[in-house]
Parts: C-alpha cells; structure tokens; sequence
C-alpha cells in the first residue's frame, strides 16, 4: 500500500482507502464488515471514511464494532455532519449547535475519543460561514477532531472558509472530498486548483462510479444490482456510459489489469488527489481494489483513456 500526505498536512493516508457510504449498516451486515475492515487494514488501509447520515448512525456503530479492538493510533477515521438526522430544526446543518452536538453522537456511535477529519457534509447557505469555522477551530482546539474538511463545496465557499479562519488566526479546513471518476471530471477546473492554492488534500468519492467503471453493467444490470434497484445511478447508468466502459474493459485485459484498477489508477494519478476512497461488499472485492495502489499508467495508456473517455 502506498501513502499520501492530505494536502500540506503531515497526516498520511492509504491512497486507496475503505468507504461506509450505502454499505455498512445497510447492504452489508455486522459479520461480513468486521471481515472487510479487518482484511483492508491488514492490507495496510488506513483511513475509514463515515457519516452519520450512513445509515443514520448505523454505519458509524458497524465501523466502530469492527475496529473496537484494533490500535486506535494506527486508524485515520473520518466522519460527517450536515443532513437531518431527525425532525428537530437544529438536528442538521453547520450551526455551532448542530455541530457540537453531532459530534458527540459520532464518537459515542463510533467509539473512540476523537476524529482524525471531520468533514462539512454540504455547504450551509443558511449559517455564516464564519460560525461553522469558529465552531470546527474549537473541536481542533479541544481535541475532539484533528483536522477539519469539506465535502461537495465550492471554489468560492472553499474560498470563504479558509478566508475566515485565516482572518481568526484559526484552523482552515485541510481537504475537500468531491466526486471524482472518468465519467465525471467536473472538479478538474475549478476545485483542484482552489485545493492546491490552500494547501488542501482531496479524498475523492465514487472513483468506479457506483460500480460502473467495474465492467458490472456492461451487459445490463443484475438483478440484485444498485442500478437494478434504486434510483442511485440514474444518471450514470446510460448507454453512453455503458459503451465507455466496454471499451475500458477491454483496454484493462490489454494492460493485464481489471478494468475496477485501471479506473482506480486512473483518478490516482493526479499527485493532488490524496486517495480514492472505494466502497466493498465482499473481501474479493476489497483486495481487487487495494492491488490498484502503485499501479501506474504510463503516457500511452493515458491517451488511450482520452481517447475512450472523451
């Protein structure tokens, strides 16, 4: 496994690490999660990625069960707070409120002592910005959190975050994890560079597309399948889309790779890219993605991909 710095922090990060999004506490079951996370950190991730919104809650209990027994200083956990968690108008969003109280639910949930990044789920329109950066500056300041970030932001938000907290003498946010995959590289022209300017990492979502970029779909979706039963990949699941990813298939065989790594090093082969983070429903799974780490595509290859992808 290969490690990456989180911007210009000191902290290092498995460049291929382990989501919780619509697996843990939902689609995966308690025993079959303790088997990926202890597999994946014997495979040397480091870095777990939740939410509280993740199942409301359950996926950060399924995280912190697993891990309960492992050495807390050798795990990078992440959780986040934005979407309503209940009906209380204050039970969502970046207030000081929302934000001091959430916080304590996911480490309680989680059961640990302090998060490595706590992320901004979204961007509150409706709270200054200054607010939430004092809010998150005292977390870092009280231990509770180590670095703090932001999730699906804008340049200008971005923007107006480090802005205020450099105006506090404060802690500014340390990365941003947008959505980032061959089908979708809309961060490439504006967040990337902002990331760069401010020093900030990126922890990208999504690098296979909710399984697109697999080879999964390529010829329909299966019947137990997310595209087979949600409305998830709507906007992904096209017969344009499809047809990329037959092509990439078959470039994958060429290289003698999957075509799950080659989209995996793909997205890694921007230095400014900290890690993609992947989902696993299976060990196999899992251990396929890890083997992307180190893959390295060379300027033919690269091409090849421009070519297929557009």
């Amino acid at each position: 496994m290969n490690y990456r710095r989180v911007g210009r922090t000191g902290l290092k990060i498995s460049e291929i690490s382990l989501g919780a999004w619509l697996t843990y506490g939902g689609t995966v079951d308690q025993k079959r999660a303790d088997k990926i996370i202890h597999r994946a950190v014997e495979l040397g991730v480091n870095f777990i990625d939740i939410s509280d919104i993740y199942a409301r809650g359950s996926a950060e209990k399924v995280v912190g069960q697993a891990i309960a027994e492992m050495k807390r200083t050798d795990l990078v956990i992440s959780s986040k707070l934005f979407w309503p968690m209940s009906d209380n108008p204050n039970d969502r969003g970046l207030s000081r409120k929302h934000i001091m109280e959430s916080i304590r639910k996911s480490l309680s949930r989680i059961g640990i002592d302090y998060l490595d990044i706590y992320f901004c789920h979204r961007f509150d329109p409706e709270t200054p910005i200054e607010e939430t950066v004092r809010a998150m500056e005292d977390l870092v300041r009280a231990g509770d959190i180590l670095y703090w970030g932001t999730s699906v932001w804008e340049p200008d938000q971005i923007d107006d975050a480090v802005t205020s907290a450099v105006r506090w003498h404060g802690y500014p946010p340390s990365v941003e994890q947008p959505k980032y995959h061959m089908l979708d590289r809309h961060i490439e022209d504006a967040i990337i560079p902002t990331c760069e300017r401010h020093g900030m990492g990126l922890t990208v979502w999504s690098p296979l597309a909710q399984g697109l970029l697999t080879g999964k779909y390529n010829s329909g979706a299966p019947k137990d399948s997310r595209g087979a039963t949600s409305k998830w990949m709507e906007r992904d699941l096209t017969p344009e889309n499809i047809a990329v990813a037959r092509k990439l298939t078959d470039l994958a065989k060429e290289l003698g790779i999957s075509v799950s790594q080659l989209a995996l090093a793909w997205v890694l082969r921007l230095p400014q890219i900290s890690c993609a983070i992947t989902g696993a429903t299976s060990v196999e799974q899992l251990e396929e993605n890890v083997a992307a780490s180190g893959i390295a595509l060379d300027s033919g290859a690269l091409d090849k991909i421009d070519q297929i992808i557009g």
